[in-house]
């Protein structure tokens, strides 16, 4: 049994509606629903009456919603008491594995003096996942990717966010022995494509943004899904395909011209480097910490 199921009924049971719900837990209808269903076989009943419309609960799945909340209530309550423990001072990052990787590491380097003596943790993972963990207390920040606006769930009374970088989704080729493009549009010729999952914030992303606006007359197939860019740069260097990448992960690749930009009619994304924190923290290392960057980047309370 898995905490997050705990979290998902009672979301459920408190928006009376799967669809409402799911996006209240920022995961698809279908994967939602999946996770509804694997509590139910953990319990061994049913939660939810689906001869019903609107989404009702049954018997059971009524008085399990108040058994789930105490359930997440006494599990956090022990983390907290078990942290309170630790005795090292700490910074702990959650991050989508992007700007983990292309960001994050040159990003608190910079920072060391006022990281000081500070223990860094960092965790990476898919959008939905550290985001779960950071509404849930289990960290101090949460680095994430954005375009135009803040990410609504997020965007709460109790959190403030700091723009800390910026960064750009570019389609990307392996290069010829000549150093021109290998996949060309050019020519109109088919070519593949490397693409995040369809529910992945990136994929999705890409997905409307970029791949949606490629023009009806220029071939494309996807050949390929990976859910980190790394796994996609890899690919894309050994000619699989066109990727979409930061364009902070493939500096390097694109100086030694082992990869190369494709122009218009292809699209870029500029994307936001966002970091989120409570409001309110028993941490004083982490007030100090976010102080630092809000003079830093001048920035006040959002």
């Amino acid at each position: 049994m898995e905490l997050k199921w705990l979290t998902d009924f009672v979301a459920l049971s408190e928006h009376g509606s799967f669809s409402k719900a799911a996006e209240a837990r920022f995961v698809t209808q279908p994967a939602f629903s999946r996770r509804i269903r694997s509590l139910e076989n953990w319990l061994g009943i049913s939660l939810v009456d689906r001869g019903k419309y609107p989404t009702t609960l049954t018997v059971n799945g009524l008085a399990f919603a108040e058994e789930a909340k105490r359930m997440i209530h006494d599990t956090y309550r022990v983390r907290e008491r078990l942290q309170g423990q630790e005795p090292r001072e700490s910074l702990v990052f959650f991050s989508q594995h992007s700007p983990a990787v292309s960001f994050f590491p040159r990003w608190i380097r910079t920072l060391e003096p006022l990281v000081g003596t500070n223990l860094v943790k960092l965790n990476a993972g898919n959008l939905h996942d550290i985001m779960e963990s950071f509404m849930s207390g289990m960290g101090d920040f949460l680095l994430t990717f954005s375009t135009d606006e803040n990410i609504a769930q997020l965007s709460r009374n109790d959190t403030s966010c700091i723009q800390v970088g910026a960064d750009k989704l570019v389609p990307v080729s392996a290069v010829k022995s000549n150093g021109t493009a290998l996949y060309s549009i050019e020519n109109h010729a088919p070519f593949k494509l490397l693409a995040y999952p369809d529910d992945s914030y990136l994929g999705n992303l890409i997905k409307e943004q970029c791949i949606a606006k490629i023009p009806p007359d220029i071939q494309c197939t996807i050949v390929c899904e990976n859910a980190l860019a790394e796994g996609l740069k890899a690919m894309a260097m050994q000619g699989c395909g066109v990727a979409w990448l930061p364009s902070s992960l493939i500096q390097n690749e694109l100086q030694n011209k082992q990869l190369v930009i494709l122009p218009s009619p292809l699209h870029t994304v500029d994307l936001k480097i966002l970091l989120y924190r409570f409001r309110h923290t028993v941490k004083p290392e982490v007030d100090l910490f976010w102080d630092y960057l809000l003079e830093l980047y001048n920035h006040g309370y959002s």
